[in-house]
């Protein structure tokens, strides 16, 4: 009989790096000796006046299983605050913690200007340092949106810098992860998929799935599944709701728009086995009456009952 998987076994074989990246098909792809089970985690994208170890002290004692460190330069958690000894303490208290760091945040533009692009592949390059140096066994995939215009109009720019950003995934060997969002140009499963075919199989491309930006659009939770999946790296939750001619998000659980059991369920059934990351929105934690810690809770709470509901197991 097999010993019981711990919590920390299980996260570790969660993270976001090597083992899925030696996949010779797709992302999702399940392993046979991986655990059954996806981690839950949250980012400190909504706790930008917390230090980087006060967050992953908040988050551990909150029961999660995994973390998302946001690396862009107004977090205590980008590269160029956590240096030195500062790793090294955030790399033991994950380790002590057990918590798997799954994913670094950024927020990177494809730019046409020549000088832009360089110091965009300069901070994938910093971000995918970090990475290594906080989870060197597994170090963590970097996501972020493409930004704002007409797919039509950015597509190819797209296409063009993404190259370079493949060659800085293959040689920091660290997944890149595009994230389609509902008011960027790229929106759409569909699109990041073309991207990503067009930049031709790499297990170091990958894709965000946030069904947040694709709810109330007229993209069901399945045609969007089955575009996602084979390239889905990690799943983000949240709620999306209508205010008058705008989309606000939310909460995981606060505006109920949509089902994330069916989401969960989905994924799980065709063989993913990573992570599920709560995200707090800036348009959340930009409300006039904000408690981190109140919303990192009111997410595990409704996303726990979730999990449970689809049936799905996470780390003991």
């Amino acid at each position: 009989m097999k010993s019981p998987i711990t919590r920390r076994v299980f996260c570790r074989s969660m993270g976001s790096g090597f083992a899925f990246a030696a996949l010779p098909q797709t992302f999702a792809q399940v392993l046979k000796d991986r655990p059954e089970g996806l981690s839950l985690g949250i980012g400190n994208y909504g706790m930008q006046s917390y230090k980087a170890n006060e967050a992953i002290r908040l988050i551990a004692d909150l029961k999660y299983d995994a973390i998302e460190l946001t690396v862009m330069p107004e977090w205590d958690s980008s590269p160029d605050k956590l240096t030195g000894e500062r790793r090294r303490t955030v790399r033991r208290m994950l380790a002590d913690t057990g918590l798997a760091l799954t994913s670094l945040m950024e927020n990177l533009t494809p730019s046409v200007t020549d000088a832009e692009h360089q110091k965009t592949l300069e901070r994938l390059k910093l971000a995918a340092e970090l990475g290594q140096d906080l989870a060197p066994d597994s170090p963590p995939l970097i996501q972020t949106v493409l930004g704002g215009g007409d797919w039509s109009e950015k597509k190819e720019l797209f296409r063009d810098r993404l190259g370079d950003w493949r060659r800085i995934a293959e040689s920091t060997k660290t997944v890149i992860a595009i994230k389609p969002h509902r008011s960027g140009a790229m929106s759409q499963p569909e699109q990041a998929a073309w991207l990503l075919e067009q930049l031709g199989s790499s297990p170091w491309m990958g894709m965000i799935y946030d069904y947040s930006h694709y709810a109330m659009r007229g993209l069901s939770v399945a045609e969007t599944v089955k575009a996602a999946f084979p390239t889905t790296v990690q799943i983000v939750v949240k709620d999306v709701m209508k205010k008058g001619d705008q989309f606000e998000f939310a909460l995981p659980g606060e505006a109920n728009t949509f089902d994330h059991a069916e989401i969960l369920t989905a994924f799980y059934k065709s063989g993913y086995r990573r992570s599920v990351c709560c995200e707090v929105s800036s348009q959340v934690f930009r409300r006039p009456v904000y408690d981190a810690a109140a919303a990192a809770k009111s997410c595990y709470d409704f996303m726990s009952r979730i999990f449970e509901k689809a049936g799905i197991p996470r780390p003991r």
